[in-house]
């Protein structure tokens, strides 16, 4: 899955699609303009891709993440969210904002952060989560991926196995949690094991290291992490995606294109490469090499195969493209709005008492 400049699809997209058949595309504020504009990107992204439909994804959480400015509902943050503590109030925001991106084809959210909000000095979660509680977080996080995949929206939780407790910010460096294995299944790993017992679709690796799982590698490259712990422990069969590996969680210690065959031999579906178009291509043959000369089983490369096509069965077909009528009535509508103002009235008075 890659990103890429500009509000129509580049050369470097048409390529990557039309030639090296990606699997996906994650489009971020500069991509997006208006949604009769967003509307028609996405439908000329599905277009260039015949054999199967393309993954469409965004960071669209609320609050200080979100991609999508007006007209779009402006859904307030997770820990609004959880001040309001209301699960049916969440769920029902997930599926408004679920309507809204399907509206203008965006069909895979990056969220819900199911990281525990347990150190203050943390400088990339914060009003992210819904909140210190790990009971909170796994009720509110389950209301919004239900909100999303019950309008046929692909939820995908983050940062496995936690990134709520590091006081470093994994876009610059990376992180350590020197945690327990006990302490992590306490806190950290509650809310993700209530979403993976309830069917999430996806989930999000973390560039953070965690000591006590594993001395060398972070999550993102860990086969102790992913394959071990996640999908024999915890029993996920869903698809696991990478957070970008062109950020410095990675990139201090690894090339990209050897964090994305590092990624993959760990056990990921899906290697997420969001700006470098040069980087995205050397991922790409670096990834085809490592199955040429053996370094990744044909074997583990058809087991993503597999989750993501029956990912994209799922979720993708039939195909459908965007419609203005439904753009116009789902879009910042009145009653989403409406929604936002009863739930931020709620978080207030939550707080006051």
């Amino acid at each position: 899955m890659v990103g890429f400049q500009g509000t129509t699809p580049s050369k470097e997209i048409r390529d990557l699609v039309l030639r090296h058949h990606i699997g996906g595309v994650i489009l971020f504020s500069h991509n997006i303009k208006t949604p009769t504009q967003c509307a028609e990107l996405t439908k000329e992204l599905q277009d260039l891709s015949a054999s199967a439909p393309l993954l469409i994804a965004v960071d669209q959480e609320g609050g200080r993440v979100a991609r999508l400015p007006p007209p779009w509902t402006q859904f307030p943050s997770a820990r609004t969210v959880g001040q309001g503590n209301s699960v049916s109030m969440t769920y029902r925001c997930a599926e408004a904002m679920a309507k809204e991106l399907l509206a203008v084809g965006i069909n895979m959210n990056f969220a819900p952060v199911l990281d525990v909000d347990t150190c203050r000095e943390n400088p990339i979660i914060g009003d992210r989560s819904f909140g210190e509680s790990p009971t909170l977080v796994a009720e509110h996080g389950l209301a919004v991926i239900s909100g999303l995949q019950d309008q046929r929206v692909i939820a995908c939780g983050k940062h496995f196995p936690g990134h709520g407790d590091t006081n470093a910010d994994s876009h610059k460096t990376l992180p350590h949690v020197n945690h327990t294995a006990n302490r992590l299944t306490e806190l950290e790993l509650k809310p993700f094991m209530h979403a993976v017992d309830n069917r999430v679709a996806s989930l999000m690796t973390a560039h953070v290291l965690y000591t006590h799982l594993d001395k060398k590698r972070p999550a993102t490259l860990s086969k102790d992490i992913i394959t071990q712990l996640l999908r024999k422990t915890l029993h996920f069969e869903g698809v696991v995606v990478t957070d970008d590996l062109e950020m410095k969680g990675i990139t201090e210690h690894f090339t990209v294109a050897e964090a994305a065959v590092k990624s993959v031999s760990a056990g990921s579906d899906l290697v997420l490469v969001c700006h470098s178009a040069d980087q995205q291509m050397l991922a790409l043959e670096s990834l085809v090499h490592a199955v040429e000369d053996g370094t990744i089983k044909e074997e583990r490369l058809n087991e993503s195969l597999d989750r993501l096509l029956r990912l994209k069965a799922h979720f993708l077909l039939p195909r459908t493209s965007p419609h203005q009528n439904e753009i116009k009535a789902v879009v910042g509508c009145d009653a989403h709005s409406a929604l936002v103002e009863e739930l931020k009235e709620k978080a207030a008075a939550s707080s006051r008492s």
